[in-house]
């Protein structure tokens, strides 16, 4: 079992998974900064609280209070992160994609191709 486990950890993707979770850590804290320092206190110019979304409350009773603006902060926060993810697996796709056409010869159906001949000789005859 222990040399399943030093197999499992020597691989590539376990490495490549590592610097993923480090290089996502890092990249939090930028998109909180961003969302805390940025872009609340311009949204809460609009809702007058001008310092942060944090303070916006709604007070039910004492004991209950909703504190919609730190809600709001972290859904700013998830948009941010989920688009830059989105657009980075978008970039890696076409890498990916470009890497493989290269690659690979374009394989044509047989069927497609004889279909093709047949339209282009019907479409000799009509001439």
């Amino acid at each position: 079992m222990l040399k399943e486990f030093k197999e499992f950890i020597s691989r590539g993707s376990v490495l490549d998974l590592a610097v993923g979770v480090i290089i996502g850590g890092a990249f939090t804290g930028l998109v909180k900064s961003l969302t805390n320092n940025l872009i609340n206190p311009i949204i809460g110019l609009f809702t007058g609280q001008v310092s942060s979304l944090d303070n916006l409350k709604l007070t039910i009773t004492d004991n209950l209070v909703l504190k919609y603006g730190a809600f709001l902060g972290d859904v700013i926060n998830f948009l941010i992160t989920a688009f830059v993810v989105f657009l980075i697996i978008k970039f890696l796709n076409k890498a990916l994609r470009r890497d493989k056409s290269k690659d690979e010869p374009e394989v044509v159906n047989p069927e497609v191709e004889m279909l093709a001949e047949i339209r282009d000789i019907l479409a000799d005859q009509k001439k």
